[in-house]
């Protein structure tokens, strides 16, 4: 009768390490259990540093989604208090609502964004355009192929680049069929949903530009 295998996997997320019937292993990427005695040096100090960084990672994400939440909130309590004890209503049409320091060196701005896709139209938008660019042929400008090609990426049916089709829409083109076109991607646009987003600003002096506090960790320090 063969012995049973006693698995303890309770330091495996905080040291990768895996205790088999007393002896510990390590899990590779394919989940097969590797001896610790086997793994090469350099390869489990890389293992320790990502965990150890990691575990930092979470915690400070953790941080800044409570911190997140509790702006949020308490933005709310000023925005309801504001409104019933001074009749003061912050915001936009879209929701954008600032927030500033009586001397006016620090900002909070909760900016709204919407998520924008598009129907059906834009197919006919699409027909529109190939038709203008037929007949220009040689004489349409090839930045506005490129635009084109871009908006529409041919490469994946389906699927449309947004920032190029906003970028068709500023473009100053007279032709009628251009003209229906773009009437035919405004028809097509849809809201499905937004997003709210909080961002910090501070500056010296009034006379200054405002300076972004920023909570994102490629530019923290920039």
């Amino acid at each position: 009768m063969t012995d049973a295998i006693i698995l303890d996997e309770s330091k495996a997320e905080t040291t990768g390490i895996i205790d088999v019937n007393g002896k510990p292993y390590m899990a590779d990427a394919r989940g097969n259990l590797v001896p610790c005695e086997t793994i090469k040096a350099a390869d489990k100090l890389e293992d320790e540093q990502v965990r150890k960084i990691m575990g930092f990672a979470r915690d400070l994400s953790d941080q800044i989604a409570r911190f997140r939440g509790h702006t949020m909130t308490d933005l709310g309590e000023l925005d309801a208090l504001l409104e019933q004890d001074y009749g003061v209503t912050k915001g936009g049409k879209k929701g954008n609502r600032p927030y500033q320091t009586f001397d006016g060196l620090m900002q909070v701005k909760v900016q709204v964004s919407d998520f924008v896709d598009f129907g059906s139209q834009l197919q006919i938008a699409k027909q529109l355009i190939d038709e203008c660019l037929n007949e220009w042929a040689a004489d349409s400008r090839p930045e506005i192929r490129a635009i084109i090609t871009r908006a529409f990426n041919t490469e994946k049916e389906g699927q449309v680049n947004r920032s190029e089709i906003f970028m068709l829409m500023r473009l100053d083109i007279e032709d009628a069929r251009w003209q229906r076109a773009m009437d035919a991607i405004r028809d097509a646009m849809r809201v499905t949903g937004s997003r709210e987003y909080v961002r910090f600003y501070e500056r010296a002096e009034v006379t200054d530009g405002w300076k972004a506090v920023t909570i994102d960790l490629a530019k923290a320090g920039a």
